[in-house]
């Protein structure tokens, strides 16, 4: 191991590993918590270390701890999303059909109008309206870091961006909360339920811990939903340039992230529709399985633990109500699409 590996390991420590205690604690409270109710309040262990994670912000928020939880919630996260390939097949993506992946973009581009449009009738600049809108509609933060570069500058465009960053992890850990509920209010099967989750929730690491929070059917289809939704950032991000561009006002150059963990996931679903089939290979993949599926589970929980020791109750609390008004009234609007959406479905 280089000296620069050992010098980044030990930066990465200290975060990683009060994560992963938290998953830890959440592991063993699930059944406890189950026990002690008398199964009245049976908490998935996903949404126990967000929890926990929540309630240790303010020892979560010291400099020591910030490079490993980043590593968790950006890098662990990523890889154990890619994992997720292995539970997925081609059948599970064609089965949710065109008129699914209609829904969804459809309620994107609306949602993304309806963000501009909120922020214009509360006397905010276009350019909020946007990173708010393109953090409901595609993928939260990536999406609000992506749509900053192609925005036109303007006084409070810095703090806009910030805001809109911990607003979409902050409402993105509530609806993860408030949504399962209201799928099973609302009569949705698995399916359903996987799409509104997919469909609606900011981030990825949200739409994993709900989905597989309820079932691994409703997590598969709320993964794949949202990865369709995350490889619609590129040209979601460039129309957001050009229509300023059209408005008459300079627009920067978009330097969006390429979703790696996103091919990988697909890489890996051809592997899961491909090899059980070969004889050769099926035994030794058999085998592999349960392991990498495990391997993903263990760094979710991780990772969504660091998520939610990075998330500031206090620090949304600051923040101006026709911000906040924006940015729910987004999130109102694409969850109000999706659900209509799967009735007529």
């Amino acid at each position: 191991m280089t000296v620069q590996a050992v010098a980044t390991s030990r930066l990465l420590m200290p975060g990683f590993v009060l994560a992963a205690a938290v998953a830890v604690a959440a592991v063993f409270a699930e059944p406890l918590l189950r026990h002690t109710t008398g199964g009245r309040l049976a908490l998935p262990g996903m949404v126990i270390a967000l929890i926990i994670g929540m309630g240790l912000h303010r020892l979560a928020a010291q400099p020591l701890f910030t490079p490993g939880l980043t590593f968790a919630v950006k890098k662990l996260l990523r890889w154990a999303i890619a994992l997720l390939g292995l539970r997925i097949a081609f059948g599970d993506i064609l089965g949710l059909g065109v008129g699914t992946l209609l829904l969804v973009v459809g309620s994107m581009a609306v949602t993304i109008a309806s963000g501009i449009w909120l922020a214009r009738r509360l006397g905010l600049h276009d350019g909020y309206g946007a990173l708010a809108g393109a953090a409901t509609a595609v993928c939260g933060a990536s999406a609000t870091l992506a749509t900053t570069t192609v925005l036109p500058n303007y006084p409070a465009k810095a703090a806009d961006t910030a805001f809109t960053v911990v607003a979409a992890n902050a409402v993105s850990t509530l609806v993860m909360l408030a949504y399962p509920p209201l799928a099973i209010f609302l009569g949705f099967d698995a399916t359903q339920t996987g799409i509104l989750l997919g469909a609606t929730i900011h981030d990825m690491a949200q739409v994993v811990g709900a989905g597989y929070a309820i079932s691994e059917p409703v997590g598969n289809s709320a993964v794949v939903v949202k990865l369709f939704r995350v490889f619609l950032l590129l040209p979601v991000v460039l129309a957001i340039g050009w229509w300023f561009m059209r408005q008459g006002r300079e627009a920067g150059e978009a330097r969006v992230p390429v979703p790696v963990f996103a091919l990988v996931f697909l890489a890996l679903v051809v592997v899961n529709s491909v090899l059980p089939s070969v004889p050769a290979l099926a035994g030794s993949y058999a085998v592999a399985k349960p392991w990498l599926v495990t391997l993903s589970n263990a760094g979710l929980l991780i990772a969504i633990a660091a998520l939610g020791l990075g998330t500031s109750v206090t620090a949304i609390l600051s923040i101006g109500w026709r911000h906040v008004a924006v940015f729910f009234g987004a999130t109102a609007v694409i969850l109000t699409l999706v659900t209509a959406g799967l009735f007529v479905l």
